[in-house]
């Protein structure tokens, strides 16, 4: 199935039936009076956040969504029929935009969310709701009121609890099919991911979902390589990894770039808690391990080293991330009720 995080959708709901001009003719029933009904309501236009679901692939072959009509009045006081409602099914954690590209209407972060997006219209009085007793036989019926028509854009923004982040080839692809059941296509090439993966982790008894995004380079908030398009995925995580290549030569600028561009993104992600960690230390001797290590804690401060390989340090850096996702949990409540 492939991947699309991002849809544009043009919605209409139903306008309401017309109300009838009637009056009741009978075989002897004179003055029978009006008897025309209302018209029927016209559908609605929803949204729904459904299980299941982890892409909007299926608003890329229909973008265009109108609800039905209501039925017109008719005589012997018969109400139209209201027209059906149409439901957009999306994925859990999808944002309802509207057209300016800016103003979210709706996040849908839990199954069964349900947001109206477009009201159908009312129906139109028939002539019998125009009697009087000074208008015995009004000639008179309203239309009924039109449907809304709009354009709304659908991201969606996956649901996970830590975020993996790195320039490419950095080693999160790798990490996270070493930590979980996630097999993300991984090769020697730079930009190997190239849609968001999850993955569930375990470390200790415990569970949490990991996002793994396509690396970032220099310029991405300007468009360069895949740009920072994808970064949105990582905006709902409690902490970020950031992965460090510790066969890089520059790990000082390879941290800087990313925080540089984690900044040009959003400043609420720019302060998102994160932890550093200098990956692919199976690769490197001692007195070159301690070099770049120091050189990468000059700009990071604290920095742990792990290699995704050779599963040196994984353990400790999942350990550090639950405690980042969950600061109120302590180890005397992990370990649950004491016994003999």
């Amino acid at each position: 199935m492939k991947f699309l995080d991002l849809a544009k959708v043009y919605i209409r709901s139903g306008g309401g039936g017309a109300g009838c001009v009637s009056f009741r003719r009978e075989k002897y029933i004179e003055f029978g009076g009006p008897d025309g009904g209302d018209g029927g309501k016209g559908g609605s236009v929803f949204v729904e956040a459904v299980e299941g679901l982890n892409t909007l692939i299926d608003f890329r072959y229909q973008q265009h969504f109108f609800a039905k009509t209501g039925q017109h009045g008719m005589g012997s006081q018969c109400t139209g029929k209201d027209g059906d409602d149409i439901i957009l099914k999306v994925p859990v954690g999808t944002e309802i935009i509207d057209e300016d590209e800016e103003t979210i209407l709706a996040d849908l972060t839990e199954v069964g969310q349900k947001i109206l997006l477009a009201k159908g219209g009312n129906g139109g009085w028939g002539n019998l709701r125009f009697k009087s007793s000074t208008n015995r036989s009004p000639q008179r019926a309203n239309p009924g009121q039109e449907g809304v028509e709009r354009t709304i854009w659908l991201r969606l923004k996956l649901i996970a609890d830590a975020g993996l982040l790195g320039l490419p080839n950095a080693g999160k692809s790798t990490f996270l099919s070493t930590v979980s059941n996630a097999r993300p296509k991984i090769a020697d090439y730079p930009f190997t991911t190239l849609v968001p993966n999850l993955g569930v982790v375990g470390i200790d008894n415990k569970e949490f979902v990991m996002a793994d995004i396509p690396g970032l380079i220099e310029g991405a908030s300007e468009g360069r390589g895949l740009g920072d398009q994808f970064l949105g995925h990582v905006e709902r995580c409690s902490v970020l990894l950031h992965l460090v290549d510790g066969t890089s030569e520059t790990v000082a600028e390879d941290w800087q770039t990313i925080v540089t561009e984690l900044e040009a993104y959003s400043e609420k992600l720019f302060t998102k808690p994160r932890i550093t960690v200098l990956n692919k230390i199976d690769a490197l001797d001692e007195e070159t391990l301690e070099e770049r290590l120091a050189e990468l804690q000059a700009v990071a401060g604290p920095v742990q080293v792990m290699s995704s390989v050779a599963q040196q340090g994984v353990k400790d850096v999942l350990r550090e991330l639950w405690s980042n996702i969950h600061p109120d949990i302590t180890d005397a409540e992990d370990a649950g009720p004491w016994t003999p």
